[in-house]
């Protein structure tokens, strides 16, 4: 059964628009280049060769494609040979090496795959694409490293859903001296959970012959 992770990097106010400052957005470049930051980029490469597959929205994929290819260095070589998934209605013959595009239903086709591999299937950027992920709750991991910056504008990260989404904190490190790197897992069913407890505390009160103050 494969595991999605989602990575992302995210300034301090949700931002992930243009982290490299290629693309445009006035606040572009928050990041930096990951090359210049040793830990960030061993981060990188670890995070890659724990991976079993890719999955990328569209614009993240081509994105991707017009720089790694040319690349050469353990983490390119990485990227360049996993498998890599695309959502898209559009795009009809990628040219990255070993890319297939997914076109039907985005969570019928994102569970197919879940089924088909086993292991971590990462998802970098590609914020629309884990926006539908979150709301069909098909997301099992959240890789977030937070930059200490404010930028006060641009795209977001996370977008309305349907419900509130509980997840869990696991891990919390930081490297480069200030990016917190922090690991999140989806609780499931935890409404149930939540009343499963109630009824356990209300369950031992009477057991203690203890009523529960109204």
């Amino acid at each position: 059964m494969g595991k999605i992770v989602i990575s992302d990097n995210v300034s301090l106010d949700g931002v992930i628009e243009d982290p490299a400052g290629d693309e445009g957005f006035r606040h572009g470049g928050w990041v930096g280049l990951i090359k210049d930051r040793p830990e960030l980029n061993k981060l990188a490469l670890d995070e890659a060769l724990g991976a079993e597959a890719l999955l990328l929205g569209r614009r993240s994929y081509e994105w991707l494609a017009a720089r790694w290819p040319s690349r050469s260095g353990e983490l390119a070589d990485r990227l360049n040979s996993l498998p890599k998934y695309v959502v898209s209605s559009t795009l009809e013959d990628p040219d990255w090496n070993n890319s297939t595009v997914l076109k039907g239903d985005v969570p019928n086709e994102v569970s197919r795959l879940k089924h088909e591999l086993n292991g971590e299937i990462v998802v970098p950027a590609s914020f629309q694409l884990l926006r539908t992920l979150m709301e069909h709750d098909l997301v099992d991991e959240l890789r977030l490293k937070i930059f200490p910056v404010v930028l006060g504008a641009g795209e977001r990260l996370f977008g309305e859903t349907s419900d509130k989404k509980p997840m869990r904190l696991v891990t919390t490190q930081t490297v480069e001296g200030d990016v917190a790197i922090l690991t999140y897992e989806p609780v499931r069913d935890a409404s149930r959970k939540s009343e499963n407890h109630g009824g356990a505390r209300a369950a031992a009160l009477n057991r203690a012959g203890t009523r529960e103050p109204a």
